[in-house]
């Protein structure tokens, strides 16, 4: 993962570098990222880099929850906004907003996110199956869900965050 910037208060935990804690617990490392109130994690190994934000070009007729592209070192890439994605209401971007560079389906695409928090090592037995009922953001979207004392992080399932069509509407936009 490459992190553009240093990100203030981007911080590690966990076990050190084996992949394996106490007893031989597998770990799962993620990458959290706020959005509203939500604290969400994405496996570390489809994050590609966190950059700070940068102005998008607009895509006339992309889905609702895309904000357009960027230019990624000469690559186009879509940019979604996963306030938008979530059907949660938009705000004002600050110095905090990131955009998370992603791998969705062989496909790189940004994320924008309200902040990055952390990167961290969770035991997989510590991470639940989605709940069958949840009308919380990006439920829809969620792998399961972790737990870290009082936290709970929302693992997002990054192949469930664009249907066939929509990711068919999305590449017709932004190509």
């Amino acid at each position: 993962m490459i992190v553009e910037e240093k990100t203030p208060g981007l911080v590690q935990q966990g076990a050190g570098p084996s992949g394996t804690g106490k007893g031989g617990d597998d770990l799962v490392q993620f990458v959290t990222c706020r959005i509203a109130h939500e604290e969400f994690a994405l496996d570390v190994l489809s994050v590609q880099e966190i950059n700070r934000m940068v102005e998008v070009t607009r895509v006339p007729k992309a889905p609702y929850f895309v904000e357009g592209v960027i230019n990624l070192r000469g690559r186009i890439i879509p940019v979604l906004d996963l306030r938008r994605r979530f059907g949660l209401s938009s705000v004002d971007r600050t110095d905090n907003s990131r955009i998370m560079v992603v791998l969705v389906r062989q496909r790189m695409v940004g994320l924008i996110v309200d902040e990055v928090v952390e990167v961290l090592r969770l035991p997989k037995v510590m991470i639940e199956p989605p709940p069958s009922v949840g009308n919380s953001a990006g439920a829809e979207f969620t792998q399961g869900v972790g737990r870290i004392d009082d936290r709970l992080l929302i693992v997002l399932d990054l192949n469930r965050l664009l249907l066939p069509s929509e990711q068919a509407a999305m590449e017709a936009a932004t190509h």
